[in-house]
């Protein structure tokens, strides 16, 4: 049976790879090299949330990403009284440290490693070139994939549809209905989906009430996929 899809956008961080994982070691050991005494569980949530925050903002539009990502630490360290004046160098070696911690999200690897060939295969993330390069050279993803998009490369963040512009250039044969993302974010991830006129699959492990967004798929399992191409 012919697949019902040619090409699949792969969201990173929260779909193919725990981002949690990697943002809790990272931060902890740069509180550490950074000696700002031990970094606790509560501090790291806290510290995600404001991140979550942030991020919400940058999709939104309403801050470049230079200012987020050294905003989020200022007022992360400023709330535990801690030096905020270190926020930016903070920052910089936190991209670099959140690819020293891959762990592999519900089969994921193999999963992109048994779709190859199949259906073409791309990235498309809103994080960091720095953090991302090494991500996906860490984890095997930049070997598998057939293609990386990254919003700091294209100029433009999902949800925005000029994000998925370079992104559809590259497969000028497949028409948008035989292109599926698959992401956690519904305000990333599947608004971009749907902004950008293609077949959004929405990654919900957890359970999460359904949205009253438009979504074509829900899987609680990467491995639903399968199921749906």
């Amino acid at each position: 049976m012919a697949e019902r899809f040619d090409l699949l956008l792969w969201d990173v961080d929260g779909t193919l790879l725990d981002f949690l994982a990697a943002e809790r070691a990272a931060v902890r050991s740069l509180f550490a090299e950074f000696g700002l005494g031990e970094c606790s569980g509560a501090m790291i949530e806290r510290y995600s949330a404001i991140n979550r925050l942030y991020w919400e903002r940058l999709e939104r539009g309403e801050l470049p990403k230079g200012e987020i990502l050294v905003r989020r630490f200022k007022d992360f360290f400023e709330e535990y009284g801690l030096d905020a004046s270190l926020a930016g160098a903070f920052n910089e070696a936190y991209q670099l440290r959140l690819g020293d911690t891959i762990v592999y999200l519900d089969g994921s690897l193999e999963l992109v490693s048994s779709l190859r060939g199949r259906v073409r295969q791309f990235a498309v993330s809103n994080g960091t070139v720095a953090a991302q390069t090494r991500k996906l050279c860490a984890s095997g993803f930049d070997r598998l994939l057939d293609g990386v998009f990254l919003s700091e490369d294209i100029g433009f963040e999902k949800p925005d549809p000029r994000f998925f512009a370079p992104v559809l250039a590259a497969a000028p044969d497949v028409p948008p209905e035989r292109i599926l993302i698959v992401g956690d974010s519904l305000t990333s991830d599947m608004a971009g989906g749907i902004n950008a006129g293609i077949k959004t699959c929405w990654y919900n492990p957890s359970g999460a009430p359904a949205p009253a967004a438009p979504i074509d798929y829900t899987i609680r399992r990467l491995g639903e996929v399968e199921a749906i191409i």
